[in-house]
């Protein structure tokens, strides 16, 4: 890959620039990103994308901003592609003459695909962080706000039966294509009305009975395609890529998590479907939900269900009492402007993986950034009373969060004697219950990969116990406890006795922002609906989105306007003054 230098912006193109945006009018996103920040991506940065021979193209550094835009203006590629060759304030980002003609919009596909597949996706909002962290805006220490939101993948939902029907559908359309002689002579003609189109246009027949007749003849029929490709991928050297090709791969594992292949009555083999009673499902983290997204995943979120993945985005939240951020001088000397919370980290996963899965895996990446927050601000689906301690103890954070409910029966009724009413001292490896009875036994235990102590009373001693109704339910006829290790249990304690105070409350108040983030990113970048197949791309495409609205914010700071922009109608407006 050779290496080419950003030019200046054209002499022309620099004075229509400076004639149009003259006086109190406000330059563009485009061209401010050129003034403040210059050329501050590079191709060296891209080289584990690109080879080191090979034709001369558009450099990637360049591309890079090209797609930050593109996802600031929420444009297609054709759009992108076009702004390039037509727009000034691109060019003069960009440092392209008036009459360079761009690029083929088939260019960024190619792009993204290079860079996800160089493991390069956080690439540009790294180099973004380190820059903005030179100029004191961004730092380690001070407050940071998480939260996740659900993403669509970019293919239709199908159910089993359209999954498995469009599976083989999409395998006869490879080998259309990659062996068409080949496959001609193995379709028969019920193949071609029945995959012709693709399995969603048409009506499913109503029927349990015809439903199932359908199901049964796709897993016939996508078995009988398998042997006849692995038939000839084995005998035939000239069709061996055949077992290789990317659909028929998809369709081995789809009949594999579908269907079952069982010995009939007549000793012959029959395809049948896998039921969730009986044979069982794979979980849903395994279960492929497309043949043409291999990392979408079913999600549920209280009422939400989608297919797709999630989005984690962090970003700082320090207020002007901190004093952990320098705002600049205003404009004439006036009162500064706060500098913008601003996108620190982005994380994609599928849509099955819960949030407490990913608060190690933030910090972990802020640590890799130096960007560590003192206090982070998340709600009650990211912590757990183990995180709370290996936060602080591994990166120095305090997690500001509620605490889950405990679940056991006595707390869930809010009658009987739940964890707390019973006396632990971790010293004597006791407890002690309300009736003042000692434990029988202590047994440090690992559950499910986390440490836990199970506590246990005698039979003997709950038994007779006069409130024994109000303490268990058990069969055994004995209370059993769970609980964490002394520091992990003293921290849980102590996060649910601080979260129902009010200076607990006015603190948390801070991570309700993060939503606004949420709300701009699906806004202004469409974050909600992933543009893409794959994981790989569909977290390019976030890091993109999040350097895209930190570009925003700076815009806006840069021409002073602050961050809190609430609308007041002009009724409100009234209201307010009748009332004064």
């Amino acid at each position: 890959m050779s290496v080419q230098p950003w030019p200046q912006p054209a002499p022309e193109i620099v004075a229509a620039v400076a004639v149009m945006y003259r006086g109190k009018r406000e330059r563009p996103l485009a061209v401010m990103v050129r003034d403040q920040l210059g050329e501050w991506l590079a191709d060296e940065q891209f080289a584990g994308a690109y080879g080191k021979r090979g034709k001369p193209g558009w450099p990637p550094s360049r591309l890079a901003l090209v797609t930050i835009f593109q996802m600031a203006e929420d444009l297609t590629d054709r759009q992108a592609a076009e702004a390039v060759r037509t727009r000034i304030d691109w060019k003069y980002a960009l440092g392209l003459d008036l009459a360079d003609p761009g690029f083929d919009d088939s260019i960024l596909s190619e792009f993204r695909a290079r860079v996800a597949g160089g493991g390069l996706d956080q690439m540009v909002l790294d180099t973004l962080l380190q820059r903005l962290a030179a100029g004191g805006l961004v730092s380690a220490g001070g407050k940071m706000r998480t939260d996740s939101t659900h993403v669509i993948a970019a293919v239709r939902d199908l159910n089993r039966l359209e999954l498995a029907g469009e599976s083989v559908r999409a395998c006869l359309e490879a080998l259309a294509v990659a062996a068409p002689h080949w496959l001609a002579g193995h379709l028969d003609d019920s193949w071609g009305k029945r995959y012709a189109a693709r399995i969603d246009t048409w009506r499913m027949p109503a029927s349990a009975t015809k439903k199932e007749e359908l199901a049964l003849a796709y897993g016939r029929d996508g078995r009988t395609l398998l042997k006849a490709v692995y038939a000839a991928a084995g005998s035939d050297a000239d069709l061996a890529f055949l077992a290789r090709l990317h659909q028929v791969e998809v369709l081995r594992v789809v009949l594999l998590q579908n269907y079952l292949t069982v010995t009939g009555e007549r000793g012959r083999e029959v395809i049948r479907r896998r039921e969730a009673q009986a044979e069982g499902l794979p979980p849903g983290r395994s279960r492929i939900t497309s043949p043409y997204d291999l990392d979408a995943r079913w999600g549920v979120k209280r009422d939400t269900f989608w297919n797709g993945y999630k989005v984690h985005i962090t970003e700082t939240c320090d207020t002007s009492d901190d004093g952990s951020s320098s705002a600049g001088d205003g404009e004439d000397g006036g009162e500064a402007v706060a500098p913008p919370h601003l996108i620190v980290n982005v994380e994609t996963t599928d849509a099955t993986v819960p949030d407490n899965q990913m608060t190690a895996p933030v910090h972990a990446r802020l640590a890799g950034r130096d960007l560590l927050p003192a206090e982070h601000y998340v709600d009650s689906g990211y912590p757990s009373a183990e995180l709370l301690v290996s936060s602080l103890a591994t990166f120095g954070i305090t997690l500001v969060t509620p605490m889950l409910a405990d679940t056991s029966p006595q707390a869930r009724a809010g009658a009987g004697f739940d964890r707390t009413a019973f006396a632990i001292d971790f010293g004597a490896q006791q407890a002690t219950c309300p009736q003042g009875h000692a434990s029988s036994s202590w047994n440090p235990v690992t559950q499910r990969g986390t440490e836990t102590i199970v506590i246990t009373f005698a039979k003997g001693t709950c038994r007779p116990c006069p409130v024994r109704a109000q303490c268990t339910t058990s069969a055994a006829g004995r209370r059993q406890l769970t609980v964490h290790p002394r520091q992990v249990h003293e921290a849980q304690l102590a996060a649910r006795a601080a979260q129902d105070t009010r200076d607990f409350q006015a603190r948390y108040a801070l991570r309700a922002g993060v939503e606004g983030t949420i709300r701009q990113g699906v806004a202004v970048t469409g974050m909600r609906h992933a543009r893409y197949h794959g994981l790989a791309k569909t977290r390019l495409e976030h890091t993109n989105a999040a350097a895209a609205l930190n570009l925003i914010r700076l815009h806006a700071w840069w021409n002073g306007h602050p961050m809190d922009r609430t609308r007041t109608s002009h009724l409100a407006r009234l209201e307010l003054a009748l009332a004064s």
